[in-house]
């Protein structure tokens, strides 16, 4: 039986494929030069650019689902080039509001009349988001900030899934395998991050697990909740008015020290990361103020994420390889984590790494800054695609924003500095050098025992090879089937030498042409065949992705 969303999502996949069409026959033409035949195109950054920006404005255009996937999407280097997710990084979460009388419904619907609800309900709201809006009001003597969720949002989401579920299809034809298989887990995470965001019982609980883990924290204030009237629709706060946090002039006006700002913020969020395993994931500018007496105020905690321990072990093992310059343990790292193709060319990735050292030690630039090295890391995320654990992709977004935002309070920051001290402060700096100590230990434990087992084997391995008494076993993988088609070419070559040899003898000798040319007829399919299979791309093709004249590109870029 076909129901109302059903149709809305029919209807809806005839919209997103109209708004799309301009992109889909670009990224046709690059793979078909002329549609159906052509080589394919190339296209240059600036290209990639100009095309970002039209996504950008078809997401804006489609509404809060689709702003909210492209939000998602600026997390994902290893589905979109850095070139889309530089301009996907802009898109703000910030659209017209419903009307009072819709969000009333809706208030209603949860705790009852309003007016004998709250003593007082301002019924403009002060802010406007795809998913939800925030309406000022007063609940039990107290000035509270209530968050009420878009109504019939609901039923546009539920549609909207299913016509990203019915596209990617489409969009995996003109895909890679790497990232195809991105896109095949894009939906399901998606669908599961836009539903956690609408469920404001659940943003309540990540709210307050994460103010808990603060309670003794002077420099920043999370607002509280209020239980009695907050649910899975509605989530009522503290009301904490603040400085936005990149308005340097208001700051320098009320003179707070922005450096203590930045040094805050970034302690706050490694203490989320690293520590708690609970973090805000949405830290623009727009969702962090100032108060009047220098701490930092957090709204909107409906994009959070968890890091398990694995993970922030590695992050812990990262930061302090750069803390140390260590490249291979940087390079180790990021493989560890799953953000470096093992397949990555070490010695070029090294050299990335130490001009980014270069950079941090002052050689000709300015204040280092750790977005060179993430924006690096993202690169090689889309060059050599793999699945970005979300959770991750998430981290690595905090921290670029973060970064940049630490950046706009103080020029001159430096991210490394402040991590490296937090780390010391903390004890990770010590106990990641007592781990790598251990390992060291365990690896000359292995290799003195080693000293004792192998010259006996080796002695037996000799001894055997003398005798004329070893075997080898060995076992070929051909997952390209390589060594098929390199069979069937020379049975191919064989079997038309035989054909246009015998009809050559036949003709020379008894003039019985067509003999001959029936048995010319008769090879012509197997040229026709060995031509095919040196003509049809299907064997491993590869593009040389980091070169000394890609690196001096970037560079330059």
């Amino acid at each position: 039986m076909v129901t109302l969303v059903n149709l809305r999502a029919y209807w809806r996949f005839v919209v997103v494929l109209r708004q799309f069409s301009p992109l889909i026959v670009a990224y046709w033409r690059d793979r078909r030069r002329y549609f159906l035949f052509g080589g394919s195109r190339e296209v240059d950054a600036e290209t990639q650019r100009e095309r970002a920006a039209v996504l950008l404005d078809i997401l804006l255009t489609l509404g809060p689902t689709f702003i909210k996937l492209g939000q998602i999407l600026s997390t994902r280097p290893d589905i979109l080039p850095p070139a889309y997710i530089e301009v996907l990084e802009g898109l703000q979460d910030d659209v017209p509001p419903a009307s009072w009388e819709e969000s009333r419904v809706v208030l209603e619907d949860e705790f009852g009349p309003v007016d004998e609800t709250f003593d007082d309900f301002d019924r403009d709201p002060i802010s406007g988001a795809s998913l939800g809006q925030v309406y000022t009001a007063r609940y039990e003597g107290d000035q509270v900030a209530v968050k009420v969720r878009r109504p019939g949002i609901e039923s546009l989401v539920e549609a909207d899934l299913r016509t990203i579920r019915w596209s990617i299809p489409l969009i995996k034809r003109f895909t890679g395998a790497g990232r195809a298989f991105s896109l095949e887990n894009l939906a399901d995470e998606f669908d599961k991050t836009i539903h956690e965001e609408m469920d404001y019982a659940r943003e309540r609980t990540m709210l307050e697990e994460i103010r808990g883990n603060f309670a003794d924290e002077e420099r920043i204030r999370i607002p509280r909740t209020y239980e009695a009237v907050s649910g899975p629709r509605v989530l009522t706060m503290e009301y904490v008015p603040g400085t936005k946090i990149s308005d340097v002039d208001a700051l320098d006006e009320a003179g707070h020290d922005r450096t203590a700002i930045a040094e805050t913020l970034q302690e706050v969020y490694l203490q989320m990361i690293i520590e708690d395993g609970v973090f805000h994931a949405d830290p623009h500018p727009g969702n962090l103020a100032v108060d009047d007496d220098g701490s930092v105020i957090f709204y909107d905690f409906g994009m959070a994420g968890r890091v398990d321990p694995f993970i922030q072990e590695k992050i812990v093992e990262f930061y302090v390889a750069v803390a140390r310059q260590d490249i291979d343990a940087i390079l180790d790292t990021l493989v560890s984590m799953g953000t470096l193709s093992p397949e990555a060319d070490r010695e070029v990735m090294g050299n990335v790494m130490e001009l980014a050292i270069a950079d941090a030690s002052g050689e000709d630039i300015e204040q280092y800054q750790v977005n060179q090295i993430i924006e690096q890391v993202e690169s090689t995320i889309y060059e050599f695609p793999l699945r970005l654990p979300p959770n991750l992709a998430l981290v690595l977004r905090v921290a670029t924003v973060v970064e940049g935002v630490c950046v706009t309070l103080d020029p001159e920051f430096d991210f490394i500095s402040t991590a490296t001290d937090y780390l010391r402060e903390e004890g990770y700096y010590e106990q990641t050098a007592r781990d790598l100590a251990e390992d060291a230990g365990r690896q000359v434990q292995r290799t003195t025992e080693a000293l004792f087992t192998v010259p006996p084997k080796a002695d037996e391995f000799l001894d055997r090879a003398n005798r004329d008494d070893l075997t080898v076993n060995v076992v070929l993988e051909d997952d390209t089937d390589v060594l098929e088609k390199l069979a069937m070419r020379i049975a191919y070559s064989v079997l038309l030498a035989v054909g246009v040899l015998s009809a050559t003898i036949l003709y020379s000798f008894t003039q019985q042409w067509r003999i001959a040319l029936g048995i010319l007829a008769l090879s012509a399919p197997l040229a026709i065949a060995l031509y095919r299979s040196f003509r049809t791309k299907r064997g491993l093709r590869a593009t040389p992705q980091f070169t000394r004249q890609g690196m001096k590109n970037r560079r330059d870029d």
